[in-house]
């Protein structure tokens, strides 16, 4: 991970700071054998660092060379003066992340990091998004990148951005999901006590004029929902456990999560028949059933449209599928700046 302020950081780049380093910087044996081997590289890393007149001072052996040869690079911000005054990148690391890129690094930006990956090029004729505070900065600055200011993250296969903040987290927990399956990624959300899964493509912007209490209210009929995965069920059902008319059921889950209750369902039910063909044996069909897809032809129509493989090409990325316990799947990362490639 890339660290580009290592005098004076400001407090309130420490969030972005801290989401890799609590992902993957913690050894999780219990969930996966091998876990990932998180380096953070500074600007002037391996020098004796000067007091900070004010924020926070972080001191690191590792330097800008040490990106090249990862297996992941994250950017998780820039300092505030590249992206509100334009002032230029800090000294090396645009020639740093370009070496990374080349030679086969998986390249991540967080909220304002995306602006390193652009002004280096990597970010050029992509999909890509930043916190919506920066997103017309960002697309005016670079008009070469296609910027999407109204999602959480955005997934382009070697190059991943993310808005700013929480979503920065979703970015975090999808490449573990990506690296060592849905069970596993679901286990660490867990312990974290957060969301095992918005999908990229949700909204950043969330209706505040919902009452936080409100939105509190519907933990329990999303719950109850998810240990019924497998019956049918309707924004009448839900709205009727909630005692909710559905017209206000459907608006205030909308402002709670970006997302509609059928969109949510199905989302819920695609991570269902994930952790399935994980961990289980069972057929298709029968993963079918039991995450609430029905037949066997609509999970594979819903898994190559949302995962991007069929369930069979994906259970194959998992051995012993017969454990009763979910296996991590195959990685064996290398030293790295942060994360290792997704297994093929």
């Amino acid at each position: 991970m890339v660290v580009t302020e290592e005098i004076g950081v400001p407090s309130w780049d420490l969030y972005e700071l801290s989401i890799p380093c609590t992902v993957f910087g913690k050894p999780q044996p219990d969930l996966a054998d091998t876990w990932y081997d998180l380096r953070l590289c500074g600007i002037n890393g391996g020098e004796e660092g000067g007091a900070a007149p004010s924020g926070f001072s972080l001191r690191t052996p590792y330097s800008l060379d040490d990106l090249v040869g990862a297996d992941t690079v994250i950017v998780p911000s820039v300092p505030d003066a590249c992206v509100d005054e334009g002032a230029p990148m800090p000294p090396g690391l645009v020639d740093a992340l370009r070496r990374a890129h080349a030679a086969g690094a998986r390249m991540v930006s967080l909220c304002t990091g995306a602006f390193a990956l652009a002004a280096a090029g990597i970010l050029d004729g992509r999909r890509a998004t930043a916190h919506w505070m920066h997103t017309a900065q960002l697309a005016a600055r670079h008009p070469r990148v296609e910027v999407d200011d109204s999602v959480l993250y955005v997934d382009d296969g070697d190059v991943l951005t993310s808005a700013g903040l929480a979503a920065g987290l979703d970015l975090c927990l999808h490449l573990v999901r990506r690296d060592l399956g849905a069970h596993v990624a679901n286990q660490l959300a867990r312990r974290m006590v957060v969301a095992a899964h918005r999908p990229g493509g949700q909204a950043q912007f969330i209706d505040l004029s919902v009452p936080a209490t409100d939105d509190a209210g519907l933990s329990p009929v999303l719950e109850w929902a998810r240990e019924r995965l497998d019956q049918p069920l309707t924004v009448t059902d839900l709205a009727r456990r909630a005692a909710m008319s559905p017209r206000t059921f459907y608006r205030r889950l909308q402002a709670a999560t970006g997302t509609t209750p059928l969109q949510w369902l199905l989302n819920q039910r695609l991570a269902r028949a994930q952790s399935l063909l994980e961990s289980t044996g069972l057929p298709v069909e029968k993963v079918g059933e039991l995450s609430g897809l029905g037949t066997a032809n609509n999970l594979r129509h819903h898994f190559l449209k949302q995962v991007g493989v069929s369930p069979s090409d994906y259970r194959r990325a998992f051995p012993q599928p017969d454990a009763a316990v979910p296996q991590p799947g195959p990685a064996s990362p290398k030293s790295a700046a942060a994360v290792p490639p997704l297994p093929v």
